[in-house]
């Protein structure tokens, strides 16, 4: 093995180490925890010297199962914290349940010392409830956006990656915690030590705060085609208010009958049936992650009322809205 690289900045000796408090939600991701804990280690080890700390905790200072059913014994209780310390809160499934009163207040508690408060996968959630994201640029995972934008409308919501606004931090989840981690080190001891870090992890491919955490249409789609492309971004960026087939062709240069067969041979489906399970996979998400009214998900859906928008749902997922919900709470109660 390779001597460790020096970093930009060598600490003393003296130097007290920057110490991560991690906060484990229930059902947390076990991935988005790792791998930060992990940079960190690696980062003391490729300098040479402890230039960081850290410590688990949970409400009760209990035993926390991640998501993937992985047992984890907290070290701390929510205890009182030091200005210098930074929250990582840790979320993943069900974060709606997982957020606790006690968590918000204890959050809310410390935030006002000046700390800093991030939020790792779908804790950004816990850092919103708590009203630490008022007025802040904010991420979550993609598959929480929908819901996360119409309850928390006044978070300025991106697509990043990873978000540093001030003193509050928020990722996207998966492996956008290394993302972050390796920015915090380049920030404190330099890009040389933050690549240092990168190679052992066989991450060769850093992203910034400028990079979205989805793949792009083409490559979810499995196809290359820049006017399919185009089409489909307009339809996921107005599922509120739908566009017409005719409008989308004019859009891009077609009519309406090249687009037809466009999404034929491509997807072998209709645009606007394409464009309907689109808006039928936001409305499920939005039946299950938040407390809005069906009817209102309708609307913020694109269905002009209730009754349509049931029949399409039942047509597509073989379920009403309502018994969607209703069997969705179901489990979490168990």
């Amino acid at each position: 093995m390779s001597a460790p690289r020096s970093a930009t900045r060598i600490p003393q000796e003296t130097d007290k180490p920057r110490r991560f408090v991690f906060v484990l939600l229930d059902q947390f991701s076990l991935l988005c925890f790792a791998t930060a804990i992990d940079s960190l280690r690696i980062a003391n080890r490729m300098s040479g010297r402890k230039l960081y700390a850290w410590t688990t905790m949970a409400e009760g200072g209990k035993t926390v199962a991640c998501s993937a059913g992985v047992l984890f014994q907290a070290d701390h209780d929510l205890d009182e914290l030091s200005r210098d310390d930074t929250i990582m809160v840790c979320g993943g499934i069900d974060v709606q349940d997982a957020t606790t009163k006690k968590m918000l207040g204890w959050l809310r508690r410390e935030a006002r010392k000046g700390l800093v408060v991030g939020g790792l996968c779908t804790a950004s959630y816990t850092l919103a409830k708590a009203g630490l994201l008022d007025g802040k640029r904010a991420t979550i995972h993609w598959e929480n956006q929908d819901s996360f934008a119409e309850e928390f409308q006044e978070v300025d919501l991106t697509k990043s990656v990873f978000v540093v606004d001030g003193n509050r931090l928020t990722t996207a989840g998966g492996t956008s915690s290394i993302d972050l981690m390796l920015k915090i080190i380049a920030d404190d001891h330099g890009e040389e030590l933050a690549n240092a870090v990168a190679d052992q992890l066989i991450y060769s491919s850093i992203r910034t705060d400028q990079d979205t955490q989805r793949l792009s249409v083409p490559t979810r789609i499995g196809v290359r085609h820049p006017k399919l492309s185009q089409v489909i971004q307009m339809m996921e960026n107005n599922i509120e208010e739908p566009i017409s087939p005719s409008l989308l062709a004019k859009e891009v240069g077609m009519s309406t009958r090249q687009l037809e067969r466009l999404f034929r041979r491509y997807l072998n489906r209709s645009p606007k049936r394409y464009y309907m399970e689109l808006r039928l996979q936001k409305a499920r998400n939005l039946l299950m992650q938040t407390d809005m009214s069906v009817i209102n998900v309708a609307l913020a859906c694109g269905f002009a009322s209730p009754s349509h928008f049931s029949k399409c749902y039942r047509a597509h997922y073989e379920t009403t809205p309502y018994r969607e919900r209703g069997s969705h709470a179901a489990r979490l109660s168990i």
